[in-house]
């Protein structure tokens, strides 16, 4: 087990290019450590809870064994981008100021094909438990968001996951629902070993490793859109989701047991 106790901050240096893939608008920016990274705006699209999505989610994968690009909590200045000649990148650059996503980016990495490159069984039973898990709708054929990179399996990008989220008011329902969505799964034929998966992964996702990620959390990033709700409530609602789909995995579990039938 992996377990990050700290994320680094770095400061962003530079613009390279925009990557642009839906709404989001990320970029390929270098820092002050020197290495480049996939940034990810919190005034973008669906804003900070995009951010929280694919921070709790990149860190359960890394703390359940997968590979997962380092994270990091990435600085931008104020005066970042005002030279930027296209307005709306610019636009996205001003409303970005403060604390941002980062994710190292691996060099020569290719999108998974899995046409061409069929993987462990037990590796494709985590990955597939995991977004049951997170309710992670970003998994399929057309969209893999796994990389390989110096032959291993890398998996990225957890944003559209916790989709509860964006309603918070019925959240204790939506951690009891299966995952229908986990049928349209990219790795679903190739994940045989789910009932054992389920219960080492179970082993593995403490009460209090739960609780970890979950206080790494950037506290700006909480407190956006969340009049009257503190931000220790709000830290005590993801937990508590997770823990609730955690311990009754077998909702998910077999929702995806049925959907490779």
């Amino acid at each position: 087990m992996n377990i990050i106790t700290e994320i680094r901050n770095v400061q962003v240096t530079r613009y390279v290019t925009p990557l642009r893939e839906g709404g989001s608008l990320p970029a390929i920016a270098e820092a002050n450590d020197g290495f480049l990274y996939v940034l990810k705006f919190h005034g973008a699209g669906q804003g900070p809870k995009a951010l929280i999505a694919d921070f709790i989610g990149g860190e359960i994968a890394r703390a359940i064994g997968l590979l997962v690009p380092e994270m990091v909590f990435a600085e931008l200045d104020k005066a970042f981008g005002r030279t930027e000649p296209d307005e709306e990148i610019q636009e996205l650059l001003r409303k970005s100021e403060g604390l941002n996503l980062g994710v190292h980016y691996l060099s020569g990495a290719i999108s998974y094909d899995p046409a061409v490159t069929k993987i462990d069984p037990t590796l494709a039973s985590k990955i597939l438990w995991l977004d049951s898990l997170l309710m992670n709708v970003d998994r399929t054929a057309r969209n893999t968001n796994m990389l390989s990179w110096h032959g291993e399996l890398w998996i990225i990008d957890h944003g559209a996951s916790l989709y509860f989220h964006h309603q918070w008011d019925n959240w204790e329902e939506q951690s009891l629902k299966p995952f229908a969505a986990i049928k349209d799964h990219v790795l679903l034929a190739q994940a045989s070993e789910l009932n054992q998966v389920d219960t080492d992964l179970k082993l593995l996702l403490s009460e209090q490793l739960v609780h970890h990620i979950v206080s790494l959390i950037p506290e700006k990033w909480l407190q956006h859109d969340h009049d009257g709700i503190t931000v220790n409530d709000i830290r005590k609602v993801y937990i508590d989701f997770l823990l609730s789909r955690i311990s009754n995995s077998h909702i998910f579990l077999n929702e995806a047991m049925n959907a490779r039938k």
